[in-house]
């Protein structure tokens, strides 16, 4: 029988009781999430807009027949749900973080905790705005729990270790990921089309400024020989870098980002198109219906890359290696959720090396190559 919200009768606050819901549980990542964590012995509950899919995709992940999903399709009315019966771990995959984030982390709280796979400036920076509020509620919140955000920020946590504060950062994320047969879904097809709208940003004198999308592009050579391009990007990458490092001038690129000079040059009005709101709806809904079909990765390997500077001239590099993206970032957010359901964790709104540190990297299968 599931356990339903409690009060403790020392504090007087809400405890959450041991279910971890996955919203989103039909998607890619969700549906990874979920077997990763039915594996190891969690309880988990799949949240999302119909019952079928869910009850499907549950049974993939070795869910019995018989086990819980709720139904909900709104962020409001997961929010609602989760206050009424405060599961201990909220997983959210839906996607849309920077709307969808803060209305599911705030229902977690008080004890309850978060986790996402955010890779957006806005989203990044508004769920770490919750931190003061989640100290007081004695919740731990984690944003960027994926290939985006962990694979460069564990980069640059190793290379500033034991070192003072440095001058410049750049990281630089490249994901080979293998492509599903099937429509392209919503949410990724608003994270694109944020992600054009959002323009470039960069830190300069520790300030985060406006840049040009795709900017500074670049062949990158990674250690086993492949190679990508990469260009800027307004990125949670960005984000994180500056905050464990301290640098005051940080640049992040993405492998996602156009590098070829004619559709460079058509970003920026393409980014101001997309700003409209009914342009912007239309896009997603035209983009999301979008079918793809099934293609192996790219590359051998994910890479995240990051170069380190101080102002004696001093410079370091290093890369994170790892195998298919999505895959990673369904070890990481299954990694950090179970540690928060087994109750490791500090209360706060954190990125996830952050959080758990940078070993959270190699236990999802990551493996440093420092220079």
């Amino acid at each position: 029988m599931t356990e339903t919200s409690k009060t403790d009768g020392t504090t007087g606050k809400i405890r959450a009781n041991d279910e971890v819901w996955i919203v989103g549980a039909t998607g890619r990542v969700g549906r990874g999430v979920t077997a990763r964590l039915a594996a190891r012995g969690l309880t988990v509950v799949p949240v999302g807009r119909s019952r079928e899919g869910m009850a499907a995709a549950g049974a993939e992940a070795g869910l019995s027949g018989d086990a819980k999903v709720i139904v909900a399709d709104s962020a409001e009315q997961i929010a609602d749900e989760i206050v009424r019966e405060r599961p201990r771990v909220v997983v959210n995959t839906m996607g849309a973080f920077a709307a969808t984030a803060p209305v599911i982390a705030r229902a977690c709280m008080p004890g309850g905790h978060y986790v996402d796979q955010a890779n957006d400036v806005v989203a990044v920076q508004g769920l770490l705005s919750l931190h003061d509020e989640a100290v007081r509620a004695g919740s731990t919140l984690v944003t960027g729990a994926g290939f985006g955000v962990l694979a460069t920020e564990a980069v640059v946590a190793k290379l500033c270790e034991g070192r003072p504060t440095p001058h410049r950062v750049q990281v630089d994320a490249v994901a080979s990921v293998a492509v599903e047969a099937g429509v392209l879904g919503a949410a990724l097809a608003a994270s694109i089309v944020d992600v054009l709208t959002a323009g470039g940003r960069r830190y300069e004198n520790g300030r985060l400024v406006t840049s040009r999308l795709g900017a500074d592009p670049q062949q990158l050579i990674f250690p086993d020989g492949e190679s990508a391009k990469s260009a800027g990007v307004a990125s949670g990458e960005l984000v994180a870098a500056h905050a464990v490092s301290g640098a005051p001038l940080v640049t992040a690129t993405s492998a996602l980002v156009p590098t070829a000079p004619l559709i460079r040059a058509l970003l920026p009005l393409l980014g101001r198109l997309l700003s409209v709101p009914a342009l912007r709806r239309l896009a997603v809904d035209r983009l999301g219906r979008a079918t793809v079909k099934a293609a192996p990765r790219p590359r051998k390997h994910s890479w995240g890359h990051a170069v380190v500077e101080w102002a004696d001239g001093t410079r370091h590099e290093g890369w994170l290696r790892a195998d298919d993206g999505m895959d990673f970032t369904a070890d990481v957010t299954a990694t950090v959720t179970e540690l928060l359901a087994r109750g490791v964790g500090r209360p706060g709104s954190w990125t996830p090396a952050a959080a758990l540190g940078t070993d959270l990297a190699t236990t999802a299968g990551g493996t440093f190559i420092l220079g």
